[in-house]
């Protein structure tokens, strides 16, 4: 999961959106873990799920990590308040999934999938313009 969320991190610039759902302990944090990885922000990189959102500046002039926690939110409104910065940082929200689509019209949409062993099934799914011509398939 580390090493899809650098792959992942190549794609991505600022003001993008990726949406994680999968179960518990899937690895939503793992994959943004490699994504921080990849886009050189300052960590460590944990769950945010009691203090909801956190932000990670970049160490190498990209565009920071804003990484949230929607579990404990309840809607997009809750989202909103938290007055995030979607223009200047990549923003992954883990739970976010039937809550947080209407931030962005263009987002990735990351769906983790377990199995009885370590094994994982990933589907990544580009929505809106951003990602029209810019398929991520080849980064699985």
């Amino acid at each position: 999961m580390r090493e899809l969320g650098r792959r992942l991190a190549a794609a991505l610039r600022a003001g993008d959106l990726v949406v994680l759902s999968g179960p518990l302990g899937a690895g939503k944090t793992t994959l943004t873990q490699g994504l921080g990885d990849g886009l050189k922000v300052r960590g460590p990189i944990t769950s945010p799920t009691f203090v909801i959102a956190r932000v990670h500046p970049s160490l190498a002039g990209g565009p920071a990590l804003v990484h949230v926690d929607a579990y404990r939110l309840g809607g997009l409104d809750e989202v909103d308040d938290l007055d995030l910065d979607l223009q200047d940082a990549v923003t992954v929200v883990e739970w976010g999934e039937g809550m947080v689509e209407e931030l962005s019209e263009d987002r990735l949409e990351v769906m983790i999938e377990r199995g009885d062993t370590e094994e994982r099934t990933v589907r990544i799914t580009g929505v809106g313009a951003r990602w029209a011509d810019s398929p991520v398939d080849h980064l699985l």
